[in-house]
This record gives structure tokens, C-alpha cells and sequence, in this order.
């Protein structure tokens, strides 16, 4: 199963992702993995990095960290995988030293359809920043495209897509009754 979950900045997306990829996992038989691809190269990286680990710290997740080349993950039948997030695996396969620039798109999406094969279910988190009507430099608009191709590609392939709009899911494709359910009860969870 291939689930697309997308949201903009603090809309929960992640936690939610992170309780309906426990969800799956409870029954798949294999490993609970985290393909972490923030890169830390500032203090508020740092800073979201360290929100992260607290939100999913009794999750039973195992984190790999996968800044760039997907396509290396190893994976086991029944593995139940989060890949967190499109975006920045995107930055740093275009702009990293270790990424590959113009093919992000083509080897993310390669790496992305052998994880949908090879694991029981795949969660992918992605970010809504197509809305704001901003006009962006030539790098940032050919990353927007690239980031843009990939999360079309990965809807079109996912079983479900899900927006997250705060805190609640709002299903694009897919979906069951009964899981419409706000991602926090009287807590807040910023992103």
C-alpha cells in the first residue's frame, strides 16, 4: 500500500503520517523504518530534527538516515516505511554534493517505485508550497518543478493522498470512512 500524505508547514502533516504508518505497520510483520532525508546544516534544522525524534520517540520507529539515494535503501518483505519528506530529498539530490542535480526527479521516483514493490506499505510526506502565487528564481522554480513531478507521480501510483489541513486529513484519493480523525486532541504540534 502507498500512501501520499501532503500539507503545508505546521499542518500536522508529519504526525499524522507518523499514526497511520504505526497503523499499517501493526500488521505488516516487518520493521516500523523512518527515511529521514533532512540534511542538519543550520541550528533550526538541528531544532527540527530534535521535534522530530520527540514526536515519534515511542513509535517503535527505526530511522535511516537517506538525504539522497533512495535507491540504496534496504529494505525486508513486510517493512512498513515513512520517507520524510519529498522536498528535502529533492534539495538534496539537486543542490547536495552527494545528489544528482538534474535526474533528482527520475532517481527519487526510481527509488520510490522499488520501495512501493519491496515493502509491505510506504508512506510518502510531501509539502504544499505550490499555492502561494510567489514568482521564484530559475534554481528555485526548476526545484519546484522537479518536487512537483514527484509528488504527481507518487499520487498516481498511492492507494490513498491525503491532505492534512490543520490537523485534519482531507482525502484526495482513496481513503476509508472512520479515518477522518483530527491528528491532535487539545494538543498542538508545530512542524
Amino acid at each position: 500500500m502507498v500512501l501520499l500524505v501532503m500539507g503545508g508547514s505546521g499542518s500536522g502533516k508529519s504526525a499524522y503520517a507518523e499514526m497511520r504508518t504505526a497503523e499499517l505497520g501493526k500488521g505488516a510483520g516487518g520493521r516500523l523504518l523512518y527515511l529521514a532525508t533532512m540534511e542538519p546544516y543550520d541550528e533550526e534544522s538541528h531544532r527540527r530534527i530534535a521535534r522530530h525524534r520527540r514526536m515519534r520517540k515511542d513509535k517503535n520507529f527505526i530511522t535511516l538516515e537517506c538525504q539522497t539515494h533512495l535507491e540504496e535503501v534496504a529494505v525486508q518483505e513486510g517493512d512498513t516505511l515513512l520517507l520524510e519528506c519529498i522536498s528535502n530529498l529533492t534539495a538534496n539530490e539537486m543542490y547536495g554534493s552527494k545528489g544528482r542535480g538534474k535526474e533528482a526527479a527520475r532517481v527519487i521516483l526510481e527509488g520510490i517505485r522499488r520501495l512501493a514493490r519491496e515493502s509491505a506499505h510506504l508512506v510518502l510526506v510531501g509539502n504544499q508550497v505550490f499555492s502561494d502565487g510567489i514568482s521564484y528564481d530559475p534554481s528555485s522554480t526548476e526545484y519546484l518543478g522537479q518536487m512537483a513531478l514527484i509528488q504527481r507521480e507518487a499520487a498516481a501510483m498511492a492507494d490513498e493522498a491525503v491532505e492534512v489541513v490543520c490537523g485534519i486529513p482531507v482525502w484526495l484519493k482513496g481513503g476509508s470512512e472512520g479515518r477522518n480523525k483530527m491528528v491532535t486532541k487539545g494538543t498542538i504540534i508545530l512542524e
